[in-house]
């Protein structure tokens, strides 16, 4: 259910993303060329991968086709225990939460550079707490579990780069070069073009 929902936020958005990518990309390039800085392709493409991903984020948690109607729910883990563990409610409301902030604590240690869970904690808090006042705003429900999930998506994230960041420090020297994260990002990068011509019929 929660990939279904993904696919369709894709096919929603797909060209306003396309000409996304194409700004970011072209004003970039220009930035990078005038400044005189080295091209290093891995770091671009995260770098990008970060904002496509908040776009992403963005439009899944504010479609009006994921509306539910207007509420509040101030009383922490009583939606969460509405479900029945491995539902697909269960996969959609909680898992899927949780999943949706993993990239963002991942994403925002790595451009802070940041090895403080709590500043983690607190950046994916006042995210999270943000979506929620704005759905109150847009007619949908503000739900204290939907906080919870998501601060806990943002701390998995988080330990998930301080992971890779522990990997990276005891791979041979070979394995950590640029030239070979370029080829893993270039791989990452075919992968996602041709899932999206997939999904919208381009292939």
């Amino acid at each position: 259910m929660f990939l279904k929902t993904l696919n369709n936020t894709i096919l929603k958005i797909w060209p306003e993303l396309i000409i996304f990518i194409v700004i970011l990309v072209t004003v970039r390039f220009i930035a990078i060329k005038n400044s005189n800085k080295k091209f290093c392709f891995y770091e671009e493409f995260l770098n990008l991968l970060f904002m496509v991903y908040v776009l992403l984020l963005f439009e899944l948690l504010t479609g009006a086709e994921n509306s539910l109607g207007s509420g509040m729910n101030l009383v922490p883990f009583s939606e969460i225990f509405r479900y029945d563990i491995g539902s697909p409610m269960f996969i959609y409301n909680v898992l899927g939460n949780i999943l949706l902030f993993v990239p963002y604590g991942y994403f925002v240690a790595r451009y802070t550079k940041s090895k403080s869970l709590f500043q983690i904690f607190v950046v994916s808090l006042i995210t999270s707490c943000t979506i929620e006042i704005l759905q109150v705003r847009m007619g949908r429900t503000f739900d204290v579990d939907d906080i919870l999930l998501n601060v806990i998506g943002g701390i998995l994230g988080y330990f998930f780069y301080a992971l890779l960041n522990s990997i990276k420090k005891r791979l041979p020297d070979f394995l950590k070069s640029d030239f070979i994260y370029n080829v893993i990002c270039i791989i990452i990068f075919a992968v996602i073009v041709l899932y999206i011509l997939k999904l919208t019929g381009g292939m």
